[in-house]
């Protein structure tokens, strides 16, 4: 995973790159048990714009995230809305999955816009939601998909 410094400050925007095929990668991205594997499970998720799901976790459901699919595009993008309903100060993110054919494979990039820098709270929870993404999120989704469990 690969942060770019050069990159917008209030984003979290991560990049990289998998061998196999953008239809791997997708179903990795949509499925709801490959999902809950690797990040949370997801009710009432299918990637259609309009579509309102939550993820959740059984032992804390404090943590529950509320989400609304924006964009679908099978195999090159995924975007969703991103809010804890239940926090202090809840605040509405994008989540935005970049697909991107690159030889045999493919270069995937996450965005999380919204982040407000100029707000002490703000920044705190960007740069704790980057290291969730990098030290957590983001190494077990390329476990599933390194185990071929997310393949056609």
């Amino acid at each position: 995973m690969i942060a770019d410094p050069q990159l917008n400050p209030a984003a979290i925007e991560l990049g990289t790159f998998f061998p196999q095929p953008p239809t791997t990668i997708w179903r990795a991205l949509t499925d709801p048990d490959l999902l809950e594997q690797w990040l949370f499970r997801p009710t009432g998720f299918t990637p259609t714009p309009g579509t309102h799901f939550q993820f959740t976790t059984p032992a804390a459901p404090i943590n529950e995230v509320t989400c609304e699919v924006l964009t679908a595009h099978p195999y090159k993008q995924l975007t969703y809305t991103w809010l804890y309903p239940h926090s202090d100060h809840p605040t509405r993110w994008i989540v935005d999955w970049n697909l991107q054919p690159q030889g045999h494979g493919t270069r995937l990039l996450l965005t999380q816009t919204g982040f407000d820098t100029k707000d002490r709270r703000q920044k705190m929870l960007r740069n704790a939601m980057e290291r969730g993404w990098k030290r957590t999120a983001l190494p077990r989704l390329s476990e599933v998909i390194h185990h071929g469990w997310a393949a056609p």
